[in-house]
């Protein structure tokens, strides 16, 4: 365990690690949270059956084979991930089939660059607040002192001072774009410390709750020991992560079934469910809802059983974000020496960042050292619903050829371009009616990214957190002993600490 990691047992249990024999439950979803309880499930000797529609496990983190028209296979994602180094819950459960982790490679930095050459480095920023919090303004080349001392500092102070219930309390009904405004920070220091960063959630700013940006931000930030720089995979997720988890589970003796999805959930006698799928029906004392927000609403829609007013008024309250957009290119020339293998961008139309698989996924790196070129992949958050295709391809390719020159003469050997939108939205007043992992119903709990926990977390880590708790709520039942979720500290530096100092004064 990190030396800045909290353990927490949530809920408490400290009974025997094996549940009493005929125990199952199904879980609704093979992505990170769905696998993430059906492990813990699984290895407290629990009968697991893994629902999943698509054809791998994986979900948004998932991969899956295709071919280019040379006949090469490689593996198609959904963009790129960042493994963070306080995603605790996620490589706790990472190591059940990689011990020391050598799936993932560190970064050394991941610039942000801006129009005109800007750049913002987070290298050997210093892991502890508030000296990394100096360390980053001191060397932002857009902050000087008279930006500074115009800023709003009882504000920007929130930041230090996150804490679930006070800074939800008063910050969920305003939006992040809001927020960010009253901070006074100037343009060009806008743009490369925190636009970056807010995109970085899917959530247009100004549709997205200023209390869930400040948890991010305590999360990723100012509450962080472990610092900003994260790794990323050396391999393709479906052959570093799903091939292996996929063996590790069925070993547990999980019943893993993919291609079919759930239909509707029905209360039996005896305190059991039953779950139809595009199979027949699946009966368990327990289930596991780790679906998205779209399949969650329709198959609660589909659940008469699934009764409780006031629960499935949240649900239906929840939504999605915008769509975001991965392009994936093979360039017929290298890209230049020195360039970091993943970069933030602001101030560049819809580009939000730039990866260069070729220098850290090994797949990638076979297909440039024995044709040469590059294989880059350009991201855009957060864009319009109806966002013509063709005209944000122009825009991507424009703003690569502006900070990387090099490319400008490069040309396309093989592309692939996707649009998905299946990201939660964390709109302004939704906490409060956020569900959380336990439901108004003996036996079914929620997992996934869109859940409100107890804890700080987000993004992927979330995810592998609900599914950790999720399972912990089925198996305190029987008293079985509960899976340890960690977290950062819950609350920052200064919280509890009254801002009332007369240069930190103006009005909230």
């Amino acid at each position: 365990m990190s030396r800045g990691s909290r353990e927490v047992y949530l809920p408490l249990a400290t009974g025997p690690l094996a549940a009493p024999d005929g125990r199952s439950v199904v879980v609704v979803g093979g992505g990170l949270a769905g696998v993430a309880a059906a492990t813990v499930l699984a290895e407290r000797g629990v009968e697991v059956t893994l629902v999943e529609k698509e054809c791998y496990l994986g979900g948004r983190a998932g991969a899956w084979s295709e071919r280019l028209s040379s006949g090469e296979s490689f593996e198609m994602e959904r963009g790129f991930h960042a493994f963070f180094r306080q995603y605790y819950n996620l490589r706790a459960l990472l190591r059940r089939i990689d011990p020391e982790l050598d799936l993932l490679a560190p970064l050394e930095d991941y610039p942000i660059l801006g129009p005109n050459g800007e750049v913002q480095s987070f290298r050997d920023l210093p892991r502890r607040t508030p000296f990394n919090v100096i360390s980053l303004t001191a060397r932002s080349p857009a902050l000087g002192l008279a930006d500074l001392v115009r800023v709003n500092g009882r504000r920007a102070l929130e930041m230090l001072t996150y804490d679930a219930e006070r800074t939800y309390g008063r910050r969920d009904g305003m939006s992040a774009g809001e927020y960010l405004d009253s901070l006074r920070f100037p343009p060009r220091a806008r743009h490369l410390l925190f636009d970056v960063f807010s995109h970085s959630f899917f959530n247009p700013e100004y549709e997205m709750s200023a209390g869930e940006l400040l948890m991010m931000f305590h999360f990723y930030f100012t509450g962080n020991p472990e610092g900003l720089v994260f790794d990323v995979a050396r391999a393709p997720f479906s052959r570093s992560i799903w091939e292996p988890f996929t063996r590790y589970l069925e070993s547990l003796g999980v019943r893993i079934q993919t291609g079919t999805s759930a239909r509707t959930v029905r209360r039996l006698e005896g305190g059991r469910w039953s779950v139809m799928t595009g199979r027949g029906a699946l009966q368990a004392e327990g289930v596991v809802l780790a679906v998205t927000v779209p399949a969650l609403k329709k198959l609660v829609a589909a659940s008469p059983d699934l009764d409780e007013p006031a629960w499935r008024r949240g649900i239906e309250g929840l939504d999605l974000t915008n769509p975001f957009a991965v392009w994936r290119l093979w360039l017929d020339r290298p890209t230049e020496r020195g360039r970091a293998p993943f970069v933030g961008t602001t101030g560049l139309g819809p580009l939000d960042n730039i990866s260069l698989y070729h220098l850290f996924e090994d797949e990638s790196r076979a297909w440039y050292e024995k044709h040469g070129g590059a294989v880059v992949e350009l991201h855009a958050y957060a864009i319009e619903p109806d966002q013509d295709d063709g005209e944000l391809r122009t825009r991507l390719l424009d703003a690569l050829h502006d900070v990387y020159p090099e490319t400008r003469n490069s040309g396309i050997l093989e592309e692939r371009y996707l649009v998905r939108r299946d990201c939660p939205a964390f709109a302004p007043g939704s906490h409060a009616s956020r569900p959380g992992v336990e439901t108004a119903f003996e036996g079914v709990t929620l997992a996934g990214d869109f859940v409100k926990l107890p804890i700080p977390s987000a993004l992927m880590e979330r995810a592998v957190a609900s599914g950790f708790l999720a399972a912990n709520y089925l198996l305190a039942r029987d008293r079985v002993r509960s899976e340890p979720i960690r977290s950062i500290p819950p609350r920052g530096l200064l919280a509890g600490v009254p801002l009332r100092r007369p240069f930190l004064s103006r009005p909230l």
